[in-house]
């Protein structure tokens, strides 16, 4: 069985600093979606899939994070050469042409990502394939001979379990793993690795975005906390000073 591991690099929120421009701050894998490449290792792991290959959409400079991929385990990485800001819908059209080069039982990826948080690409690559969907899952069981999945979702009622056909596609939500840490050996035997790289030529899909990126900057930063001695002061400084009580 083969998984397919879709990930995208955002901008890290914790090495961007004001003034920088979105185009040179620091980035990483965005945190869900490092939890899908960890859950698809696992299940490689276990022997209930036999290759794993991760697919990247963006420029040559997203490729530190497509060798972090590889340090982690996948198989394969592949790097879809597209440099516009593009929206979830061009990114799953551009899936669908993976999924339909590669072949796999399992689409996994985050259930979003930090920087737009639109949680959607997911969503519309399983309506443009016509494969089930289970979507913000924290745990993922196969069932008898890996033709189900059974996944337990987090809802804003509980938890819930669905059972979808295989293939389908999956994405992950925080609670499902911890990611494993990267070593630098890793990362070096990384470098050694090809990274294949494809056009939008290539996988025979011309499409434009349907959204506009304006602008992105950083939260402005929050001023320090302060510590208070004794209740009374607390309640003090929320009634007098903050003016929430």
């Amino acid at each position: 069985m083969k998984i397919l591991v879709a990930f995208k690099a955002v901008s890290d929120p914790d090495g961007w600093a004001p003034g920088v421009p979105a185009s040179d701050a620091t980035r990483i894998i965005n945190p869900f979606d490092a939890i899908a490449i960890e859950e698809a290792m696992r299940f490689r792991e276990r022997g209930d899939a036999s290759s794993v290959v991760a697919v990247t959409i963006g420029a040559p400079r997203v490729e530190e994070q497509v060798r972090t991929s590889m340090a982690m385990g996948v198989d394969r990485a592949v790097r879809i050469d597209d440099d516009r800001p593009i929206d979830p819908y061009v990114v799953s059209r551009l899936l669908a042409a993976m999924v339909g080069r590669e072949q796999p039982a399992i689409v996994l990826m985050g259930k979003q990502a930090i920087d737009d948080d639109s949680s959607q690409t997911g969503q519309m690559l399983a309506a443009l394939l016509g494969w089930p969907q289970a979507t913000f899952v924290s745990k993922i069981e196969l069932g008898e001979n890996r033709s189900h999945a059974h996944c337990t979702r987090e809802t804003d009622a509980g938890l819930e379990v669905v059972s979808v056909r295989l293939p389908a596609v999956i994405t992950t939500d925080l609670r499902l793993n911890e990611p494993r840490y990267v070593s630098l050996a890793g990362l070096i035997r990384a470098r050694r690795k090809p990274i294949e790289c494809l056009t939008c030529d290539d996988l025979g899909v011309d499409v434009q975005p349907m959204t506009t990126l304006l602008s992105t900057e950083p939260l402005a930063a929050r001023p320090p906390g302060t510590m208070v001695d004794s209740v009374e002061q607390l309640m003090s400084k929320l009634c007098d000073e903050v003016n929430v009580l």
